[in-house]
């Protein structure tokens, strides 16, 4: 399999809060914004194996900012890493100020995705070749988050977690 760089399933969805998506504060609710965020990712992620995919894992979801009524909303998606089956897509969540044009960062999260064959079996992903500094940094932080969710799973000995223990040395 031939790898691939990170720009290659950046994927970008842009669309508006809608009165019948926000909660009583007149806010996106945050499971619209979990659901928008997994299809970002989905694509992201299919765009990498091109493959079927399907969520493994949320692992990180953090929700800085309210999503207000009205807010054009950008959800940007890319692969931080992919291990065997298994890819890792990092995900910013961009709000418009609609004077301004200005863009802030509101939310983002990590979610894992599993490539599947038709029948649903895990299947082999490309490699991953991260080029920016940024892209870097994700990759290598992508291993450690592995390892913790593998030792927290139990599905690894804390101390087989190699990566984790390096950043306590």
């Amino acid at each position: 399999m031939e790898a691939k760089t990170p720009a290659e399933s950046r994927t970008i969805l842009t669309d508006l809060v809608l009165p019948g998506e926000t909660n009583p504060l007149n806010n996106l609710f945050g499971g619209e914004l979990l659901a928008r965020m997994d299809r970002a990712g989905s694509i992201a992620a299919r765009r990498h194996s091109r493959r079927i995919v399907v969520t493994a894992s949320v692992n990180h979801v953090a929700f800085n900012h309210m999503v207000p009524l009205g807010s054009v909303v950008t959800v940007e998606a890319k692969l931080s890493r992919a291990f065997n089956t298994s890819m890792e897509v990092v995900i910013d969540v961009w709000i418009e100020d609609r004077e301004s044009g200005k863009r802030t960062k509101a939310n983002e999260a990590i979610y894992t995705f599993v490539a599947v064959s038709e029948t649903g079996r895990p299947v082999h992903v490309p490699p991953i070749i991260p080029e920016t500094n940024l892209e870097k940094e994700r990759y290598e932080a992508a291993l450690r988050r592995k390892q913790l969710s593998l030792v927290l799973a139990g599905k690894m000995k804390p101390s087989e977690a190699t990566e984790l223990k390096a950043i306590f040395q």
